[in-house]
């Protein structure tokens, strides 16, 4: 796949191309990228790097990082990626300017999005727009129940298994390996401590079966109640996986919520509690 950042780097083709953020590459946004690939013109995606909304105002709590994103993008099938700069000035682009700049400018013929698709300074370009600019329109319904937001509320409530669902895969969560505070390892399960972006959604505290680098994993989120702590983290016993990550990017995948978190009378009481922790995660299975 080919990643560029303006729509003049792309060598010439006649292109179909999704457009939209795409945050999660959900279910909805696999219906978009097939809309433009039955063009049987070369795939394509136009989308946005920073999320509009975070520059726009109002914010947003992402589902992926860029990266996961243009690597699923990928698995979709997408050839060609254009991955603009939201800014103030593409901001105040007009509808008709993005189409000839961007859209044109990356000899895309066919323009595959969500029927409420807006763009352009003040949201003011819609898909009617496009079309009577002579551009292809492949307009896509939405699908009920099937959007970020939605699951961005469903794994705000741990909900990992209905989150699954609408997007089509496992829920995951990914960010850094960082030291932490080695008291995994001398209760005898050894975990890798993330440092999650700060802009990415992590899901309701508790304890997960999952699963990183092909090996099922019991995965931590919160403040490690037993030991007063306080600073919200991400953690994550691999089952089977002896190897030095520190400083490696870690995707993990959420399959079932075990539990809450909690604080026990006696560490060996802990102890007990992962261990059936792992247990549970080793007959977990993908909720797909």
């Amino acid at each position: 796949m080919i990643v560029v950042h303006r729509a003049g780097e792309l060598r010439p083709a006649r292109r179909s191309a999704a457009i939209g953020t795409f945050d999660g590459v959900h279910l909805g946004h696999l219906r978009v990228l097939e809309a433009a690939r039955a063009a049987h013109l070369r795939p394509a995606v136009v989308t946005f790097d920073p999320h509009p909304r975070a520059v726009l105002g109002g914010g947003v709590e992402l589902l992926t990082t860029t990266q996961r994103r243009l690597e699923l993008l990928g698995e979709a099938g997408v050839e060609d990626v254009v991955l603009l700069r939201f800014d103030e000035e593409l901001a105040r682009l007009t509808p008709e300017a993005f189409a000839e700049s961007v859209l044109r400018a990356a000899g895309i013929e066919v323009v595959a999005a969500g029927e409420t698709f807006r763009f352009g300074r003040g949201r003011a370009g819609d898909l009617d727009l496009l079309q009577r600019l002579g551009f292809d329109v492949r307009r896509v319904p939405l699908v009920e129940n099937v959007s970020s937001s939605h699951i961005r509320g469903l794994l705000a409530t741990g909900d990992v298994e209905h989150a699954a669902r609408v997007l089509g895969r496992p829920a995951e969560v990914e960010g850094t390996v960082v030291a932490g505070d080695r008291r995994g390892k001398a209760l005898g399960f050894p975990t890798a401590n993330l440092e999650v972006p700060a802009d990415l959604l992590v899901p309701l505290d508790g304890v997960y079966a999952g699963a990183a680098l092909g090996h099922p994993a019991a995965v931590s989120i919160g403040t490690n109640p037993h030991y007063g702590g306080r600073e919200r983290r991400v953690e994550a016993y691999v089952l089977d996986v002896d190897a030095d990550l520190y400083g490696e990017r870690l995707v993990i995948q959420l399959w079932e919520r075990l539990r809450d978190q909690a604080s026990f009378a006696s560490e060996a009481e802990l102890v007990a509690a992962i261990a059936d922790d792992v247990a549970r995660t080793r007959a977990a299975e993908p909720p797909l």
